[in-house]
């Protein structure tokens, strides 16, 4: 099955968001306590569960 066409921009826009979300992330944990350790949590837990989707929905 061939896909369409993709921009730059289209293929590398999703890495670029997962990346900046995970620098965040750990970048929260690192600076403090409380509110921040939930953001890095939400912040870290993202890349694994799109890790997650991703394995899933290549096997389907």
């Amino acid at each position: 099955m061939k896909r369409p066409h993709q921009t730059l921009w289209q293929v590398f826009a999703l890495p670029i968001a997962i990346a900046v979300l995970s620098t965040v992330g750990l970048i929260a944990a690192l600076t403090g306590d409380g509110w921040r350790d939930v953001l890095s949590w939400v912040a870290l837990g993202v890349p694994v569960l799109a890790v997650g989707w991703a394995m899933k929905a290549r096997r389907s």
